[in-house]
């Protein structure tokens, strides 16, 4: 009885997440002024990069030719001393090339990573981390310390680590990662007390909403959030940000991968269509990132498709679902890692990315896993089932 409690308990903080109304002063305002440029002239992009020395110059010049920008964790913090040094040192540097550039300071809301000058203050908070039942504080893969979000101190913490560096003018806003984490029932469910895992979740939307606060009505705030794992793929939490970053796409919980990227993409669709940022990432690999929070059983599971193991044709496949999905303000970035250092596709510029779009004539059209688009200047067909993607440029055929 005591476990059904607390599972209802939870459910109900998850669906009282609508309770951040758009119309409240804390809610995010959709002027175009505080917005990214968006185009469909060629694919509109997005970067999400780290690394940790300083960006040369030609790097910079690269940065800024995107109209948004996140710098993960780590960033800069080997020469600047601090993440939050080194990550304000390149974003000057971006937006004395490019001044409307967004660019978004990366947080986790519950993973503790090192390297930020605001780690020194957490010392004098007790009660800081999540302990488990056996005593133990490195609950993030055995070795790396959770916030506890039941602490208002910590949240308060957590809140004024991100305003000092959110305030500065080369910052448009905040990325929000690990959410995920948080919203999924199973993630530490068997490590600390059910309640306790409930009361995370409270903590949390506690947190965001003076988050939301805290940033005023001009700053972005953009949380990885959207998955087909959740029953309505988390778009109710969707209410106090102004968009979503998306990965681990094909990571299927519950499902065939099919049908889980089918329920993926109609979340984008909707979110999109809503007005919502969406920053669309994909890996060159089999991209299920969602490791921490998904039980090994389900970790484990095939549907027994083929893979698509070549590098071009799983850019065509990825670029193809994002043309499908896209409305305004939606931006794509395919990537084998986020590491600058270690990335063989950092720096590089397919040929696609350059060949006229157009706006799209309407959305997409599905007929079970196959959808098609038609843009002004490209025609797309995607299959989820055979993994399969196939743009026709009409500048392409022309030549």
């Amino acid at each position: 009885m005591k476990a059904i409690y607390v599972f209802t308990l939870f459910s109900v903080l998850l669906n009282c997440m609508h309770v951040l109304k758009a119309d409240e002063p804390s809610s995010p305002k959709k002027g175009s002024d505080r917005m990214p440029s968006f185009s469909w002239d060629r694919v509109p992009l997005y970067v999400h990069i780290r690394k940790d020395t300083a960006f040369t110059e030609e790097e910079i010049k690269h940065l800024a030719s995107f109209p948004l920008i996140t710098f993960e964790k780590a960033t800069g913090h080997r020469d600047s001393g601090s993440v939050e040094a080194g990550t304000l040192k390149a974003a000057r540097a971006v937006k004395a090339v490019n001044p409307a550039a967004k660019i978004l300071y990366y947080r986790n809301v519950i993973v503790h990573y090192g390297g930020y000058a605001a780690d020194q203050s957490l010392e004098d908070i007790p009660e800081a981390f999540l302990v488990g039942r056996d005593g133990n504080d490195k609950l993030i893969r055995n070795r790396i310390q959770a916030y506890d979000l039941t602490n208002k101190a910590l949240r308060n913490w957590w809140i004024d680590a991100a305003k000092e560096v959110c305030s500065d003018p080369s910052i448009d806003g905040i990325f929000l990662d690990g959410v995920v984490k948080v919203l999924e029932p199973a993630f530490l469910k068997n490590v600390i007390e059910e309640k306790k895992k409930a009361a995370e979740l409270a903590g949390y939307l506690t947190m965001m909403e003076d988050t939301r606060t805290m940033l005023g009505p001009q700053k972005l705030m953009i949380a990885n959030v959207l998955r087909a794992r959740f029953p309505d793929s988390s778009l109710s939490s969707m209410q106090a940000l102004d968009g979503s970053y998306i990965e681990g796409f094909e990571g299927a919980v519950g499902m065939s991968k099919k049908d889980y990227v089918a329920k993926g993409m109609a979340a984008f669709q909707k979110a999109a269509q809503q007005g919502a940022i969406i920053a669309f990432t994909c890996g060159l690999g089999s991209n299920q990132q969602d490791a921490d929070e998904t039980p090994r059983s389900a970790a484990r599971n095939s549907n027994n498709v083929k893979r698509v193991r070549d590098a071009e044709s799983r850019f065509d496949y990825q670029l193809a679902m994002f043309l499908i999905c896209a409305e305004q303000y939606s931006y794509f970035d395919l990537k084998d890692s986020y590491d600058a250092k270690a990335s063989k596709t950092w720096m590089k510029h397919p040929s696609e990315y350059d060949r006229p779009l157009g706006a799209p004539n309407g959305p997409a059209v599905r007929d079970g896993y196959k959808y098609t688009r038609q843009f002004a200047h490209a025609s797309v067909r995607l299959d989820i089932e055979t993994q399969t993607g196939n743009i026709v440029w009409k500048q392409q055929a022309q030549e």
